[in-house]
């Protein structure tokens, strides 16, 4: 694996978009597509999310995906419920299907 790739313990910077299969968003961090999706939030600060490999800062599936992953690299994944926020549960996206594209920004080596 290069220097370049992203690795546990890293802090990754990533501008993402997130669906709901059939093409629903449900987040951006980025204010464009936010502003397409009707989502847009002037008390918001769209810029890139920061995420600690390994630390479990996010939900499990969008980190594994991150692992590996270079600079000005854009991804999609498909996460089951099981790599998201589970399959039953109280939070709201329990139970769902999601899929994120992702474009890795910056990496900053720990």
């Amino acid at each position: 694996m290069s220097e370049s790739a992203a690795q546990k313990g890293d802090t990754i910077s990533v501008h993402y978009i997130g669906k709901f299969p059939g093409g629903k968003v449900f987040d951006t961090s980025m204010k464009a597509e936010a502003v397409k999706a009707g989502l847009f939030s002037p008390a918001r600060d769209y810029k890139p999310l920061q995420v600690v490999l390994g630390a479990h800062q996010v939900i499990s599936g969008f980190e594994e995906a991150l692992m590996g992953m270079k600079v000005n690299e854009t991804k999609e994944i498909t996460l089951p419920p099981e790599k998201a926020y589970g399959r039953t549960g109280s939070h709201p996206m329990a139970g769902k299907t999601l899929q994120f594209k992702l474009l890795v920004t910056n990496i900053k080596k720990q």
